[in-house]
């Protein structure tokens, strides 16, 4: 009986473990950053994937196909329902939100 328990515990853990390394830590990273949290996911939601009636998906095509100064601009000046960021969040934090949404959408 404890061999059948160590075999699904150790079974367990390689799943758990080959879980995590499929897991892209650049889209992890975008969605578990604090200005992402604090600043975005309100209307983009908590996964990136958009909210109905709110923001549109950070991991879509359209996201993915924006440019790196594309997606600045609209960050820091706004663009339709989306408010400006410029001035309530750190340059430095834009970019790297920038690249967060930029590396979400790598495979």
């Amino acid at each position: 009986m404890k061999n059948i328990i160590l075999f699904g515990v150790t079974l367990l853990t390689f799943c758990l473990v080959a879980a995590a390394e499929d897991a892209p830590a650049n889209s992890l990273a975008l969605t578990s950053d604090p200005v992402y949290q604090k600043s975005c996911a309100k209307c983009h939601g908590k996964t990136a994937e958009g909210r109905h009636f709110g923001g549109p998906s950070l991991r879509s095509e359209k996201a993915s196909s924006a440019s790196v100064n594309d997606l600045r601009t609209i960050i820091t000046n706004g663009k339709g329902h989306m408010p400006k960021f410029g001035g309530k969040i750190e340059t430095a934090d834009i970019d790297r939100l920038v690249m967060e949404v930029k590396g979400a959408n790598q495979k």
